[in-house]
């Protein structure tokens, strides 16, 4: 059973995940812009290393003994189809949580407060306050996405004093809404706050009619995918300053160079960094070692998606 991994060498490999089950071997697969592994045809446990796309599944034709497919990602919409039928397709649930979710506060955070404003102070050394901030208190919050990046968004809003916090999910359950439910639920909305996956049903899913439900001076936070909002919506929305935005995914992406959003007011964009957080290390490792024990033993993968 041959694993690769995105290690340079056994040593590496075994100090991050401890040592590998019984059965398994290891080969390289640090970087696939360079050198592969000979042993493409024998591969059974392929990691896709981190922050590399679909691309490299050209060659998946030639894994003739693939069984599973592990990503570093949540998001596998892009991998979806180019999985090779029987071949098991498991994302990285959990993994970017704790990243994520941190990232959606310090957006939120950063947006009402205004630091990327005075951020570009600093070089001047300009003190210059720009009236009252936004503050997260007393506001309603809606989490679009309740799946483990929403819930870690939720309890690290606890904290903060607001009036509510509304949860919405491709389908209703115990105290969390439906999608379905949303036009109800966006006029008695503070914050947006994006969370869910890229599917069929979330593309396009805050178009100018659903963003027209907000009231004004509302922020949305996406931390999900770009295409799930519809940004030229978005964009008459904050270039009228009727609403405000703190995104770290956009469509396209990257956003090019002479996009307007980029001067868009009340609008403060990363360029898609929720993820690469240290917290994603010691997550994805562990993630790895449970994974492949599961295959060594026959037994069923977390996160499939596929």
């Amino acid at each position: 059973m041959l694993a690769w991994l995105p290690f340079h060498t056994l040593d590496e490999a075994e100090a991050a995940l401890g040592p590998l089950p019984d059965g398994v071997e290891f080969a390289p697969f640090p970087d696939p812009e360079g050198a592969w592994p000979d042993s493409i045809a024998e591969v059974g446990f392929l990691v896709v290393p981190y922050l590399h796309g679909p691309g490299l599944m050209s060659r998946v034709g030639e894994m003739t003994s693939l069984q599973v497919i592990q990503l570093n990602l949540a998001g596998y919409d892009a991998f979806a189809d180019l999985a090779p039928e029987g071949v098991a397709l498991c994302n990285a649930a959990g993994v970017h949580d704790t990243g994520t979710a941190e990232m959606a506060m310090a957006l939120l955070l950063a947006q009402g407060r205004k630091l990327d404003q005075y951020a570009r102070n600093m070089p001047s050394g300009t003190w210059e306050r720009d009236g009252f901030g936004w503050a997260i208190a007393d506001r309603r919050a809606l989490i679009v996405g309740y799946g483990g990046i929403g819930k870690a968004i939720e309890r690290r809003l606890e904290p903060f004093e607001l009036a509510s916090i509304t949860k919405v999910a491709r389908t209703a359950r115990d105290d969390v809404h439906a999608f379905g439910e949303l036009d109800d639920l966006l006029p008695e909305t503070d914050i947006v706050l994006i969370a869910c996956p890229l599917t069929d049903e979330t593309t396009g899913m805050f178009d100018a009619r659903r963003l027209a439900l907000l009231p004004d001076d509302a922020v949305v936070v996406n931390v999900a995918r770009g295409p799930i909002v519809d940004t030229d919506a978005l964009l008459a929305e904050t270039s009228a300053g009727r609403l405000r935005a703190a995104l770290d995914v956009t469509d396209p992406e990257p956003l090019p160079q002479d996009h307007p959003l980029w001067q868009s007011p009340g609008v403060l964009i990363a360029p898609h960094t929720g993820g690469p957080a240290t917290s994603f290390w010691p997550r994805t490792n562990a993630l790895i070692a449970r994974q492949l024990a599961h295959w060594a033993a026959g037994e069923p993968l977390e996160n499939r998606v596929k």
